[in-house]
């Protein structure tokens, strides 16, 4: 049986996992600082993304999924699975990721990603955080395709 420090630190890793699909749909890229450790390690690779350390991935961010790349997403979290020993756990949480993406004739189009991140998490003195976060690619559906447009 858990005890309830090992409930208390899934439900506070799972809450973290949920603030960051939160703020990145929110495009706050800078409260990640209140998400990741300050030597996190993130990889967006499969995607095309950067790979390197918190900055490195602020500063990315701000740029590829900005307003006017990317107006709306939604990142839905489930099967958040989550195993910690003392102040480190690790993580592999699934992403659907629907998003909309603006085209250079002012017109958008809808795609959709699913993914798992594949997680590293340190207690510190203010929280749980992420320490390493790597994207694993499931699947990528295009709409537009689909539809034949």
């Amino acid at each position: 049986m858990l005890s309830q420090q090992e409930m208390s630190d899934r439900w506070e890793i799972q809450d973290l996992v949920f603030h960051y699909a939160h703020l990145i749909d929110t495009k706050s890229f800078d409260d990640l600082r209140d998400v990741f450790t300050v030597d996190a390690h993130i990889d967006y690779s499969v995607f095309g993304g950067s790979v390197g350390d918190l900055e490195t991935t602020i500063a990315y961010l701000k740029e590829a999924v900005s307003e006017g790349v990317f107006p709306n997403s939604q990142h839905l979290n489930a099967n958040v699975q989550v195993s910690v020993e003392g102040d480190t756990g690790k993580g592999r949480v699934m992403c659907y990721n629907p998003m909309e993406m603006a085209m250079p004739d002012g017109s958008t189009q809808v795609f959709m990603l699913g993914l798992w991140y594949v997680d590293e998490y340190r207690r510190t003195d203010v929280g749980w955080r992420i320490s390493r976060r790597a994207e694993e690619k499931s699947w990528v559906f295009n709409v537009p395709d689909f539809m034949g447009l």
